[in-house]
């Protein structure tokens, strides 16, 4: 093996473990919800540093490889879509670090007959199951599994659609604890702008794997 394929190794190896921790980061902020545990929120918190030191060493080995080595044709793409799919699950494991902010942030459990209403777990489970999808896709080469993750858009953003109208409707019903309804709408809100990064990464993926034929 050369040295060129030995770094692609690792970085193959980084940006899995990057997946890795951004789906237990969704997880975990799913759960921390449903039993309002700031325990888990603290563990988020906590793992949000672990993912931004990991989401730097990546990029530098990207930068490291094709400086150093010129890298050509597929190892060259494979790089450029490694530095993509970093962005973007940095920013979902940003997403996780806010959402769980959100539920440290308040005093009393969220509404569970809100949460039901407007299918947040539901909206969490699409996300989470999407994520281990594009990297079964991504450690596979596998791009059956990405038509799942672009079939889910229309399903997710009805969903978000109309769990924002019945939130901002409970709103208007409900005048105590509206702070908690709003942190619903902005987890609704968050996990909507998640579930766009998560279709960045099927694209990219997507793009990637035809490249490669």
């Amino acid at each position: 093996m050369t040295h060129l394929e030995t770094e692609i190794q690792e970085l193959k190896t980084n940006i899995v473990e990057m997946w890795n921790i951004v789906i237990n980061q969704i997880s975990k902020s799913q759960i921390a919800l449903k039993n309002f545990d700031k325990s888990i929120t603290y563990n988020i918190q906590v793992n949000e540093k672990m993912l931004n030191t990991l989401e730097l060493k990546i990029d530098k080995e990207c930068e490291s490889i094709i400086a150093q080595h010129n890298p050509i044709n597929a190892d060259l793409k494979f790089v450029l879509v490694v530095l993509k799919l970093n962005n973007n699950l940095e920013k979902i494991g940003d997403y996780a670090y806010s959402i769980s902010k959100l539920i440290e942030e308040q005093e009393l459990p969220f509404s569970e007959k809100l949460l039901k209403s407007c299918k947040v777990f539901e909206m969490f489970e699409i996300c989470v199951n999407l994520l281990i999808d594009t990297l079964d896709s991504f450690e596979n080469e596998n791009k059956e599994l990405l038509i799942t993750v672009f079939g889910k858009k229309e399903t997710f953003k009805k969903i978000n659609s109309d769990a924002s109208q019945k939130a901002a409707s409970y709103t208007k019903n409900i005048q105590d604890n509206v702070n908690l309804t709003i942190s619903t709408i902005n987890i609704i809100r968050t996990l909507d702008i998640a579930f766009d990064n998560i279709q960045n990464i099927a694209e990219e993926m997507n793009f990637f794997l035809d490249l490669k034929k």
